[in-house]
This record gives structure tokens, C-alpha cells and sequence, in this order.
């Protein structure tokens, strides 16, 4: 995922910079809404994270350019504008969701990868290949090498994110809220069971490295294998 952050608080900048950065996320950053503008114009992001009150040109000012101009990257407000009147005028003027600082890092992120989500594609076809393994949606049949895996319904809903998402780093958190689709409870070790599980009917074919665990960041389902 790669996510613009405009924001002219360099403490505040910093700190959710180096939080997406942790998430192995690619992070551009601006400290004015003109600087802002020319990158989210010049560039591909899967989010904007934007601050209100910027210099040169105010956060609402530059989310209405970018609406205007036909870029529909999902934009989370960040401001120190809460009353609700605020949000209002943040979410009319084409924001995705808001925040109000104070915050968590942890919110922030669930809310960033969920909006970041919605512009993935749905797949056209009915089956997913990574390497040896298929999956069949209409069926759920799961193969690998050609043999059949017999998973439970999260299981076999864990695998299809991952398979959706070949060589990528999922974080735990977007992982929980897309399969569990509740709240993220940080104390839970329901992913890690889970993965566990799949782990073992891929060692029983010989496929024990299929998913790699980053340490701080989350899994990664290795295409090459």
C-alpha cells in the first residue's frame, strides 16, 4: 500500500509515518497543502491521510482540487477540528472518514487499510492460482499440488485474503477485520491459531514455507512456491 500524509505537525508527521512504515507500507509525505496537491496529482496512492489546517492551502481546499480533478483516492481526514460541524464539512467536501486528534496509531491504521480496501478490484475470475495452489470459489475446493485440502470456513476465508494478495505483507489487524470483520481486539491470538492450522496441512503435502511470517508486520503467502 502506498499512502501520502500531508500534515504540517512534524510530530505528528513522524509518528504516522514511521507507524505505516512498520506496516512495510510505502509512505510520501508533504508539509503543505500545495506541496500536497502536486503529489497526490503526480502520483498513485492507495490513500492520502490529510491534516486541515495546512499552510499555502488549507486541507478542504485541497481535497475539493482533487475531487474536482476526478482523483477518487480515498482520503482520511486527520484534524484537531472535532466538533461535529467539522466532520461534516470534511466528509461533504469529499473525505472518506475522519479522525479527531488526539488518536490511536492503532485506529488510524484499521481505519487506513479498510478505506485503502475498498478500491481493490473483486476478482473477474472464479479460481485464484498462487504457484501450485487453486482455489475454487463457487466450489471451495482448495488444491495443492493437485491435492485436495480440507479446510474450515475461516480457514479456507484467511487463505483466500492471503491468496488475493500474493507476496504481499497482511498485516494481523487487516486480516482480523477482513475475516472476522469485528473490531480488532490486539490481545486475541485467533489469526495466529488460524495460520497455524494452515501451516500444518501445508506441511503434510510439503508446503510448510507457503506462508512466511514478518515479524512485527504480519504474513506474507510466498507466490514463488
Amino acid at each position: 500500500m502506498r499512502i501520502l500524509i500531508v500534515e504540517d505537525d512534524a510530530t505528528t508527521l513522524k509518528y504516522v509515518a514511521e507507524g505505516f512504515t512498520a506496516q512495510q507500507y510505502s509512505v510520501d509525505s508533504a508539509t503543505d497543502g500545495q506541496e500536497g496537491l502536486t503529489l497526490a496529482k503526480h502520483n498513485q496512492y492507495d490513500l492520502i491521510v490529510l491534516d486541515r489546517m495546512l499552510p499555502k492551502l488549507d486541507g478542504l481546499t485541497l481535497l475539493s482540487a482533487l475531487r474536482t480533478s476526478g482523483n477518487q483516492t480515498p482520503v482520511l481526514i486527520l484534524s484537531a477540528l472535532s466538533h461535529v460541524d467539522e466532520r461534516v464539512k470534511g466528509l461533504r467536501a469529499g473525505g472518506d472518514d475522519y479522525m479527531t486528534k488526539p488518536f490511536a496509531f492503532d485506529e488510524l491504521l484499521v481505519r487506513a487499510e479498510k478505506l485503502a480496501q475498498r478500491n481493490v478490484p473483486e476478482p473477474t475470475s472464479t479460481d485464484i492460482e498462487v504457484g501450485s495452489l487453486k482455489m475454487e470459489l463457487l466450489t471451495r475446493i482448495v488444491t495443492l499440488d493437485g491435492q485436495e485440502l480440507m479446510l474450515q470456513p475461516k480457514e479456507f476465508q484467511l487463505l483466500k485474503y492471503l491468496m488475493e494478495h500474493p507476496n504481499q505483507v497482511i498485516s494481523r489487524t487487516l486480516l482480523f477485520e477482513a475475516v472476522w470483520d469485528y473490531h480488532f481486539d490486539p490481545r486475541t491470538n485467533v489469526i495466529d491459531v488460524h495460520i497455524a492450522k494452515l501451516r500444518r496441512k501445508f506441511e503434510e503435502l510439503g508446503h510448510g514455507e507457503l506462508i512466511e511470517t514478518v515479524r512485527g508486520a504480519g504474513y506474507r503467502l510466498c507466490k514463488g512456491h
